[in-house]
């Protein structure tokens, strides 16, 4: 009997699966992108709401500082 002779030719279904694993890499590598992106402006409306506090924080202390000596 003879063997059946494997082509070194790659089949369209393994074409197929390895531009499925590309896009699926690239998908997964565009969605950690796309959550560092977020999370870096959670970040910084974060930060500048503490700043802001802190500030108006500064500014009723000085106001009340400002009453008690009047």
């Amino acid at each position: 009997m003879r063997q059946p002779v494997k082509s070194t030719k790659p089949t369209t279904r393994s074409k197929a699966e390895e531009q499925y694993a590309a896009t699926q890499k690239k998908d997964d590598r565009d969605l950690k992108d796309r959550q560092k992106i977020q999370q870096d402006a959670a970040n910084k409306v974060a930060r500048l709401r503490a700043l802001r506090l802190a500030r108006e924080a500064g500014e009723e202390i000085t106001v009340n500082e400002t009453d008690i000596e009047d």
